[in-house]
């Protein structure tokens, strides 16, 4: 089992930055791609980054390209996803994933989840 805590959400204002923090604990020796989804009322919850396990991979959807930066240190356990420009649109809970055998970056193949951290962006 892996259990994934995330932090670093909260307000912030059209154009500025976030970094969201993940850190796993558990049976982290395990190799897992890891993989940040979000979600906004009302609406299915989505892909927004996602790094394998050595972190030479990365993966971004088209709405966060050249904005998002997703990394990750496996001696601190921790994935991070640095956010620039942000906009209204980025509102959203934000949860941090470990996937062990990846096949894909559909949320209903992840096989573990964080509670999410919310971030409001306001214009």
């Amino acid at each position: 089992q892996v259990q994934l805590a995330e932090s670093g959400g909260g307000l912030v204002q059209a154009g500025g930055s976030l970094r969201l923090s993940c850190a796993a604990s558990g049976r982290t020796s395990s190799r897992y791609y890891m993989a940040w989804f979000r979600q906004a009322p009302g609406k299915e919850r989505e892909f927004a980054a996602g790094i394998s396990w050595s972190g030479g991979s990365t993966y971004y959807a088209d709405s966060v390209k050249g904005r998002f930066t997703i990394s990750r240190d496996n001696v601190k356990n921790t994935a991070y996803l640095q956010m620039n420009s942000l906009k209204p649109e980025d509102t959203a809970v934000y949860y941090c994933a470990a996937d062990v055998i990846h096949t894909g970056w559909d949320y209903r193949g992840m096989d573990y989840w964080g509670k999410g951290t919310l971030v409001t962006v306001s214009s």
